[in-house]
Order: structure tokens, then C-alpha cells, then sequence
């Protein structure tokens, strides 16, 4: 099959939004592998960042059947 031009700017997107979350959940694990007992307040803020950048990649997941 062939990707289109749209597709391949749309999977790039996609990238970028998964991305993000995989940034974020490395912020926390950094936290709790190292500073847990420093940085433990910033835990709840990184938590909703990473529900927040979720909701672009499942709305782009339900909008684009190729991106499975």
C-alpha cells in the first residue's frame, strides 16, 4: 500500500504527539528513580501533562484508522 502525502505528514504528527508523552513519562521517571523525595510535588503536574498529551494521540488514533 501506498502512503500518501497527507498520511506520511500525519504519521510525523503522530510521532511528535507520542513523542511528548514518552518526554514527560521519562521527566517522572527520573523523579522517582532519583529526587522522589525532592521533586515528589511536581508528580501531579507531570501526571495531568501526560493525560493532556494522551488525548492528541487517542483522537488521533480514532480519527486515522492507519495509525494503529
Amino acid at each position: 500500500m501506498e502512503t500518501t502525502i497527507d498520511e506520511k505528514e500525519i504519521k510525523k504528527t503522530f510521532a511528535g504527539c507520542k513523542r511528548k508523552v514518552v518526554e514527560i513519562a521519562g521527566e517522572i521517571h527520573d523523579i522517582v528513580e532519583d529526587t522522589i523525595w525532592t521533586d515528589y510535588d511536581r508528580l501531579p503536574i507531570l501526571s495531568q501533562k501526560i493525560q493532556d498529551a494522551m488525548q492528541d494521540v487517542i483522537r488521533m488514533r480514532s480519527e486515522h484508522n492507519f495509525l494503529s
